[in-house]
């Protein structure tokens, strides 16, 4: 077996892999009650899914201009997407949305620990 061939099938298990956690995270915001544990859901798929996927691709381009451009989108995504989903999860608690439990009843957030956990430094 060649170099090629090898690094061929690393690709295609990172793709695999890539493709299990997107649809992991695909079922999660399907079955999640909340968009609190929706956002994980989605988070997960982005963060691990995502990446693993265009790894699998840059290692089928090789060592090209394509790969470059691949591993700074792998990059760009590892930096923002969670910086995204806590955009998104702080937004919607100041939209007053309330985070449920399995039951599917509201969870109470007390507003002052909320307010004193982000003035900490």
């Amino acid at each position: 077996m060649s170099g090629t061939e090898i690094l061929t099938w690393i690709g295609g298990v990172a793709v695999v892999l890539g493709g299990i956690f997107m649809m992991i995270g695909a079922l999660g915001i399907v079955r999640m009650p909340d968009v609190f544990t929706r956002i994980h859901a989605a988070s997960v798929a982005d963060t691990l899914g995502v990446p693993l996927v265009l790894l699998g691709l840059v290692l089928f381009a090789g060592f090209s201009l394509v790969s470059v451009k691949l591993i700074f989108l792998v990059l760009f995504i590892m930096l923002t997407g969670p910086a995204a989903t806590h955009a998104v999860a702080r937004a919607a608690l100041h939209a007053n949305v309330k985070p449920v439990d399995r039951s599917g009843k509201p969870i109470e957030i007390d507003e002052a620990e909320e307010e004193g956990a982000s003035s900490r430094p």
